[in-house]
């Protein structure tokens, strides 16, 4: 196991917690109650920016492990704490405006793209390695 893998993750999830708890401070401030989801625009961003963060998380945490595990945990740490500034970046950007969404969602897809063909290529590698294949 490796602590900065380990560490990434556990940022990744305190963001996805924030904006998780940030929906529920802009329920109270735009008046949408349960289950209602849309209404007010400003809203609406907020709550995008927690849905897409963790329809994101699904590709970006097994993707950050498995690089760790077959390329390196530093590289993937860094590639995940990028991910994570990317993240915070995106969603700095869409409560503002959706169109201010754009770098943030670059950052985090460039990374978690990283991530998910560094895995691959070193799976393949492994496989490779294997006697008797």
């Amino acid at each position: 196991m490796s602590p900065w893998t380990s560490l990434v993750t556990v940022l990744a999830l305190i963001v996805y917690f924030v904006v998780t708890i940030n929906v529920g401070r802009a329920r109270f401030k735009y008046k949408i109650s349960p289950p209602q989801t849309v209404g007010n625009p400003d809203f609406e961003r907020v709550l995008r920016v927690q849905q897409n963060t963790l329809e994101q998380l699904i590709l970006f945490l097994p993707a950050l492990w498995l690089f760790s595990i077959y390329i390196s945990p530093i590289w993937a740490s860094a590639l995940g704490t990028a991910w994570v500034i990317g993240r915070i970046t995106y969603a700095w950007g869409y409560y503002q405006a959706a169109e201010k969404r754009g770098i943030g969602f670059a950052i985090s897809s460039l990374s978690s793209m990283g991530l998910i063909l560094g895995s691959l290529i070193g799976i393949i590698l492994d496989l490779v390695k294997l006697p008797g294949i």
